[in-house]
């Protein structure tokens, strides 16, 4: 990667994609169609440990993707209730048709002066200018998040370059985008690529948002049909499913390792042991009441709220783009990041229920003694409506920080004293974030085991 400092942007492309020194180098597996092979994903690193630290506070920074308020909600919630023992704060700072030259400028006022640990970033969509490939936006975009990354080192703070997305459709409200969706697609390929290099030559993180949703999207429309659009319908601002594969992305490039918990159930003799974050409050016949502190992520909820707009259960359609459990078919968001496991040894019988939350499910017990996860079996399950209060109060918190930000900071308020509305509006804020505590509550729940 020292080749960097003496190559520019193109040139590096070339050098990267050809045999260096007699080795190639590595790409991410392309789908074997036509469609893929313009493509050079370079290979993504993956972490190698967690990034996060008890009590971080995580700054989640890009444009207007960020500014819908989804992948960061869905990184706010797993960070909230799927692990609450790091004791992780979020905040939003999504900001409308930024590029990272906009951040840069407003790093300092908008982000840095609520002292982040770890940040995210996610620029790139207006940076490429909605046009094939130049070298000239190559170069400006590396210049300006290579700026970014170094700024928040030098203050202290632990980095996680996202690339940028992708696109579906030719945006029509950008007048001056040209070329076709392929380039597009391919401008977007060659910034990540960029932004991998940065985040290697700086030692930071890289979360790969551009792959898995491209990838993604080509599955998506075999299995669900052509009108999936994981980029969105308006082709550029994704709907719940392609947020949860971008939450998906930073989620793993945060090092998490996705496991929620495991009940250990000795079927013969009907006793349980659990895993921490979780404990026994009794047992009677195959019956097992548990009390969690740390809950499954939900794709789905039981009834709306007022506050949000998560999909709900009864009306979760798996075939449309707005479902949030449709993405986990897609990435391995159950397998890699939420795992409960229900694990049954010693069994009597060949085949058992299993009832939790009023659902029930037949397994055999091979099935049982390699372990079924819960989180993905039952999606409708005891931990529901928790969720959907705590997610309620997260939404509350991160549309209030949009309104902080562009608002109060950036509006009269902010520009007749800044440091007293800065103040105030974290008085405000903390209100939210107390709303969010009170919502996180202990979930008891039964499971029922039991032969047929």
């Amino acid at each position: 990667m020292k080749l960097l400092k003496n190559l520019s942007a193109i040139g590096l492309l070339l050098v990267l994609t050809t045999n260096v020194g007699g080795a190639r180098a590595a790409l991410e597996p392309r789908p074997a169609d036509p469609a893929f092979d313009k493509f050079v994903p370079l290979k993504a690193p993956v972490p190698k440990k967690l990034v996060l630290k008890r009590g971080d506070r995580l700054a989640i920074c890009g444009d207007s993707i960020t500014e819908q308020k989804m992948y960061s909600r869905i990184i706010e919630d797993y960070l909230t209730m799927c692990v609450p023992e790091l004791e992780v704060t979020v905040r939003q700072l999504g900001w409308s048709g930024e590029r990272a030259a906009g951040f840069l400028a407003r790093m300092t006022n908008d982000c840095l002066r609520f002292w982040p640990t770890v940040a995210t970033t996610c620029y790139g969509m207006n940076d490429h200018e909605y046009r094939p490939y130049e070298e000239r936006i190559g170069l400006t975009y590396r210049a300006n998040s290579r700026a970014i990354v170094r700024a928040f080192k030098e203050n202290g703070v632990r980095v996680v370059l996202g690339s940028p997305g992708c696109v579906g459709k030719m945006p029509h409200w950008v007048k001056s985008a040209s070329g076709t969706v392929l380039d597009l697609n391919l401008s977007l390929c060659n910034l990540r690529n960029i932004g991998l290099w940065i985040a290697q030559e700086e030692k930071v993180g890289f979360a790969d948002v551009f792959w898995p949703m491209y990838t993604a999207g080509f599955r998506a429309q075999q299995l669900y049909g052509t009108n999936y659009a994981v980029a969105g319908t308006d082709g550029v601002h994704p709907g719940w499913a392609g947020h949860t594969i971008m939450g998906y992305a930073f989620l793993k490039a945060l090092g998490l390792d996705g496991q929620i918990g495991t009940f250990t159930v000795d079927l013969g003799w009907q006793k349980i042991k659990v895993s921490s974050g979780h404990e026994v409050l009794g047992t009677w016949e195959g019956e097992y009441q548990i009390r969690s502190y740390r809950y499954p992520f939900c794709g789905c909820v039981p009834a709306a709220q007022a506050e949000a707009s998560f999909p709900v259960c009864d009306n979760d359609d798996l075939t449309k783009d707005s479902s949030v459990r449709s993405a986990m078919a897609l990435v391995p968001f159950n397998p890699e990041l939420n795992r409960l496991m229900l694990v049954g040894r010693f069994a009597k019988y060949p085949r058992y229920k299993v009832t939790w939350g009023g659902n029930t499910k037949e397994f055999t017990a091979k099935q049982l003694a390699a372990g079924i996860n819960l989180a993905e079996e039952f999606p409708s399950n005891p931990f529901g409506e928790a969720f959907s209060r705590v997610d309620a109060a997260v939404a509350a918190k991160q549309a209030f920080e949009t309104r902080q930000i562009k608002k109060i900071l950036h509006g009269p308020e902010g520009q007749a004293d800044m440091e007293t509305a800065a103040a105030r509006t974290e008085r405000e804020r903390a209100q939210y974030v107390a709303a969010i505590r009170q919502a996180f509550q202990p979930v008891d729940h039964t499971l029922i085991i039991r032969p047929f």
